[in-house]
């Protein structure tokens, strides 16, 4: 999947936080952005950069969630040759690679205590000391760093520096969830599909039948914009009609009738005694031959999938009947049936 790169909205909310972008861009001071995952927080991260008297300079991008603890300062400061075993050569880190430049430091909220400490003092004065050197290197870094975490209640937890958090909040830009973002839905939807259109071949695009468009404006969209283009990449790729709008949409793309049944870790204290477990459990049913027993142990089954299904489809029967397979017409039928339309 290519690397989106436009601003697509119309709400004010939305436009309000990219504005806001556009003028803490110009200042030459550490930006925070926060915001659910798939709001956007990388493109508004480059926005910052390119906007910037800095935007002929590097523009370095470091995942802090991808690296693992004893690796983080190695890759954010360098190392010298035989600082630890497999550092065979000396090794620039991030801040020099980005020097002049900006940094962009994503997931910041995962990093660990230390790694904080030692970020504090190269934002504070400037200078980063690679692992295994006791010789400072300046260097002139803007930091942006992105999160999904509420910060505050962190440094209230003890799990993040309320010095470090001071120092890189100059400005913080909170991006709105899609589902805050009124008029936005059908906007990028359409914009989404009319790329997918042409992807697979369509000559024109037939825009959207009332009952995905009804679908879209249910959803919570718990994935907000990267989830949504999923799903309307998925309906198109699935619609089999280009003559005719596309009026099917399938938000879970793991819901099957025969989808594996998840099965929790058994408890510490059962894995470690089975036999003890064994003896606690009550006794399993004797099995029966009666038809009524199978009929009923159907029902019971079938009544378990429709509760879970439109639980997963938060109670919306258009959408669960998509996920089921069923009409709108069958759904309502079986959930009466059951008992369940309440």
């Amino acid at each position: 999947m290519e690397r989106e790169t436009q601003f697509i909205g119309q709400s004010a909310a939305f436009q309000d936080a990219v504005e806001r972008a556009s003028q803490a861009a110009t200042l030459d001071r550490p930006v925070l952005v926060i915001g659910e995952r798939g709001t956007g927080k990388e493109l508004i991260a480059e926005r910052l950069h390119r906007l910037s008297a800095r935007w002929d300079r590097p523009y370095v991008i470091m995942n802090c969630a991808a690296m693992p603890e004893t690796l983080i300062e190695s890759e954010l400061f360098g190392h010298e040759a035989g600082a630890f075993t497999g550092a065979t050569r000396t090794r620039a880190g991030r801040f020099e690679e980005a020097d002049g430049g900006t940094l962009f430091l994503d997931e910041l909220a995962t990093m660990s205590m230390g790694a904080q400490e030692r970020l504090l003092r190269a934002v504070e004065y400037g200078e980063v000391t690679r692992v295994g050197s006791s010789r400072p290197i300046r260097v002139d870094v803007r930091i942006v760093a992105a999160t999904n975490e509420h910060l505050p209640a962190l440094v209230d937890e003890n799990r993040f520096r309320a010095d470090l958090l001071d120092r890189l909040s100059f400005e913080v830009i909170t991006l709105p969830p899609l589902r805050a973002r009124e008029g936005d839905i059908e906007v990028l939807a359409t914009y989404f599909g009319q790329r997918m259109a042409a992807v697979v071949g369509w000559e024109e695009w037939p825009g959207f039948g009332p009952r995905a468009l009804a679908q879209m404006e249910g959803h919570d969209w718990p994935g907000n914009v990267r989830e949504l283009r999923n799903v309307i990449e998925r309906a198109i790729y699935r619609w089999h009609d280009p003559e005719r709008p596309v009026d099917a949409l399938s938000f879970d793309p793991f819901a099957s009738p025969w989808q594996p049944v998840h099965r929790p870790a058994a408890k510490t204290a059962e894995a470690a005694n089975p036999a003890a477990a064994a003896e606690a459990a009550p006794p399993a049913a004797a099995p029966s031959g009666a038809v009524s027993d199978l009929r009923g142990a159907v029902d019971a089954y079938e009544k378990q999938i429709l509760a879970d299904t439109m639980a997963r489809c938060r109670y919306n029967q258009k959408v669960a009947a998509e996920s089921l397979g069923l009409s709108y017409d069958q759904i309502r039928h079986a959930l009466k049936k059951h008992g369940l339309n309440q």
